[in-house]
């Protein structure tokens, strides 16, 4: 998976994030997006998403 793959999952779970923030959010079906992109993450880079989300806000 290349870089730019990379920051678009990381795009897509900072706007589901926000989005489940939201009053009238479907919870479950964007829970279900977080899992599959956290897991596809994890797969391409042997790192866990809320790790490396934490580091970039550190730096």
């Amino acid at each position: 998976m290349k870089n730019s793959e990379l920051r678009k999952l990381v795009s897509q779970y900072k706007g589901i994030t926000n989005k489940q923030k939201k009053k009238h959010a479907d919870v479950e079906k964007l829970s279900e997006k977080l899992k599959e992109i956290e897991y596809r993450y994890f797969h391409e880079t042997g790192r866990t998403l809320k790790s490396d989300l934490k580091e970039f806000k550190e730096n």
